[in-house]
């Protein structure tokens, strides 16, 4: 069954060069809203904690509950996409998120960040599907690598720029200058909901017909490539995003003994390799085994985790900060290649009229990682199992390497991204 597409552009059967102008204007808007992220992102705790005087431990909870809401209502989301199509979603989604971010930056007690957090929990839930589903329409099924991989590569220059401007403003003694902060990142979620509002015409349901009307999550747990995707995916991620948010800091700081500077020099080379290497990437994959370039994601971070090991018994400064750098550098390389495959890949196993809720599982692995992963992190290497946290992250990833692998076996050649030349694509059988 080919999917069907809200815009894409294609003459006899070939794909254009140049994205189509709406999916173009979304990745824009991605970037704007990313950048209004990075204004905040990295100094959530800092500003609850310095700033409010909010105790560490329940600021962490904060966190913990916006992830927890996020991941139970993330289904809810997954299925509203599919009954009203994304753009409402990403509509309305925006909003909540400028009027839940914008009441952050006022709050004073613990309750006021509760429900703060809660207001973008909501907001956010199926947000990520939303535009996932949308860009998936918006481009032909053989640009999908190509449009995620710039959807990634601003988020991350939309981040990086962001902090580095918060970076040069932020204050602790001057609460002001986080309102602000706070304030700007508010309006450019109203920006991003601008924009999808001039996107009329796409990004509604699709037409109903008895196939579209039966089903739902209960098909997606039946299709076995997608449930082997996500477990290959909560693997990975867990032992990659999970652990390198908390494991990666908590290791150098706490083992290594490695200033925090030093660790967010570390960062920054990280955004910068996946800026200035995911073009060069996409070029590199294209064509190519998705089931490989996943496993090789699972090769490259559990080398990330060696490198980062290698500097413990290392004495010279100057080698253990080029390892304690390395290690992110070598882990943005598995990022550039993970990032354009995992969202592709859901979408060429998705029908078009389960699409939304597809894309909502697929959040699902990130969603759990994300709250795993750093717990696991912070209890192994906080109680001074560092070691262990070295095997479990090394291991899983080489574990997550083999499980996918294993897809190849359960999916298409089309899915699987090998396509001949002059081949017209085809979408999923059935």
């Amino acid at each position: 069954m080919a999917a069907a597409t809200d815009g894409a552009d294609e003459t006899d059967g070939t794909r254009r060069a140049v994205l189509p102008r709406l999916a173009r204007r979304l990745l824009g808007a991605t970037c704007l809203s990313a950048l209004g992220n990075g204004l905040v992102l990295p100094f959530l705790i800092v500003y609850l904690h310095d700033v409010r005087g909010i105790a560490t431990s329940i600021a962490g909870l904060v966190i913990a509950w916006q992830a927890v809401v996020g991941f139970v209502l993330a289904p809810l989301g997954g299925w509203l996409i599919d009954r009203v199509g994304p753009r409402p979603v990403m509509l309305v989604g925006p909003l909540l998120l400028a009027v839940g971010t914008a009441s952050l930056g006022q709050v004073r007690t613990p309750a006021g960040a509760f429900g703060a957090a809660s207001l973008m929990a909501v907001g956010g839930a199926g947000l990520w599907a939303a535009a996932a589903t949308l860009l998936a329409r918006l481009v032909a099924e053989d640009q999908r690598q190509r449009v995620f991989g710039l959807q990634f590569m601003l988020l991350n220059l939309g981040i990086g720029t962001g902090g580095l401007i918060a970076g040069l403003v932020v204050d602790v003694s001057r609460p002001r200058t986080f309102e602000v902060l706070y304030l700007v990142d508010a309006a450019t979620f109203v920006g991003y909901a601008l924009v999808v509002a001039t996107m009329r015409g796409v990004g509604g349901p699709i037409p109903t017909t008895h196939e579209t009307t039966t089903g739902g999550y209960r098909d997606v747990l039946r299709d076995h490539a997608m449930v082997r995707l996500s477990v290959v995916a909560l693997v990975a991620l867990t032992c990659g995003y999970g652990a390198i948010e908390v494991g990666f800091p908590a290791f150098s700081t706490q083992v290594l003994d490695v200033t925090p500077r030093l660790v967010a020099f570390g960062y920054v080379a990280n955004t910068a390799v996946i800026v200035l290497g995911q073009l060069y990437a996409l070029r590199l994959i294209e064509g190519r085994s998705r089931s490989r370039v996943l496993a090789l994601v699972g090769v490259l971070w559990a080398g990330s985790w060696l490198v980062l090991a290698a500097a413990r018994p290392v004495s010279a400064a100057w080698l253990v900060a080029s390892l304690v750098i390395a290690c992110p550098v070598l882990f943005a390389l598995g990022e550039v290649l993970w990032q354009p495959v995992l969202p592709a890949l859901v979408n060429e196993l998705a029908p078009e009229h389960l699409r939304g809720r597809y894309n909502a599982a697929g959040s699902l692995a990130w969603q759990l990682a994300g709250m795993t992963g750093p717990a696991v992190s912070g209890l192994l290497i906080g109680s001074g199992r560092a070691d262990e946290w070295v095997v479990l992250v090394v291991g899983g990833s080489v574990v997550a390497a083999g499980l996918a692998l294993r897809l190849r076996r359960v999916l298409t050649p089309e899915q699987d991204g090998v396509r001949r030349s002059g081949v017209p694509t085809a979408g999923r059988p059935g």
